[in-house]
């Protein structure tokens, strides 16, 4: 039976502000925990492959779009600085490097970019990832990316505007900003957390917390007070049947969001 006390979009203790910067220790320590099963096609997670896989073809087909590029080309995304923000293992920035464009991936967690450091070298990719908080990168890397992604990685931030503020910092003015995360819903409720979770054990217990679910409306409120407007949107859903992912019209659990860099800061 669903618990709706747990229904109300409250902070909780696993959202703490560090006093070093916008992120949440316990959450750094459950992705160092997963860091060296992500890249098993046989493994426990090997659905999340699948839908990284889904995810990204999607990524591909919208940055093409963005820039005017064809996706059936060889190389299509080559010429573009892309930075992936909370990269984790790099499940995300191999693609990209494969499709020809320059990539850097930034995450808090040292294990996963360790570990993607030494999946990069197998893949023969040149990536550079480093460890760092997206805070400091804005700093540096101000108005230097062509887009700039930020997957999965919201839902688990303290400050979720700070974090599109400092995206929209490091993507160049008519640039893109694609986000992806999960919508705050009862119906996410019962297959992210419970079905996933819980039930088909897809991913770990207490990966997410229901509480930090972003509705899109949210999302793109957030992203208009970074300077940034929405270009199109799109939801994933799972089969059970088929154990295979997809793109879908409804955005009421996993959604991605493309927006467009305006004026500068």
């Amino acid at each position: 039976m669903l618990d709706k006390s747990k229904l109300n979009p409250v902070q909780n203790d696993s959202t703490e502000r560090t006093s070093t910067g916008n992120y949440s220790p316990k959450e750094i320590a459950k992705f160092d925990k997963l860091a060296e099963s992500w890249w098993d096609p046989n493994g426990q997670y090997k659905t999340a492959l699948e839908f990284n896989r889904v995810r990204v073809a999607y990524f591909i087909a919208q940055i093409c779009k963005f820039y005017h590029r064809d996706p059936n080309k060889t190389n299509p995304l080559q010429g573009l600085h892309i930075l992936d923000v909370g990269c984790g293992g790099g499940l995300v920035c191999e693609p990209l490097a494969k499709a020809g464009a320059t990539v850097v991936g930034i995450d808090v967690s040292e294990m996963s970019v360790e570990v993607a450091k030494r999946h990069a070298l197998t893949s023969q990719l040149d990536i550079e990832y480093r460890h760092e908080h997206a805070q400091h990168t804005s700093t540096n890397d101000k108005n230097r990316y062509d887009v700039v992604i930020n997957a999965e990685v919201i839902e688990h931030i303290p400050n979720q505007q700070d974090l599109l503020k400092q995206c929209s910092q490091l993507c160049k003015v008519n640039g893109c900003v694609i986000m992806a995360t999960l919508n705050r819903t009862i119906k996410s409720y019962l297959v992210a957390i419970v079905g996933a979770e819980y039930i088909m054990r897809y991913l770990p217990i207490g990966t997410h917390s229901w509480h930090a679910f972003v509705k899109p409306i949210e999302l793109n409120n957030m992203a208009a007070n970074g300077r940034l407007q929405l270009v199109t949107g799109i939801g994933m859903a799972y089969n059970l049947f088929t154990k295979t992912w997809s793109t879908t019209s409804s955005q009421a659990v996993n959604y991605v969001q493309v927006y467009r860099r305006l004026t500068p800061d």
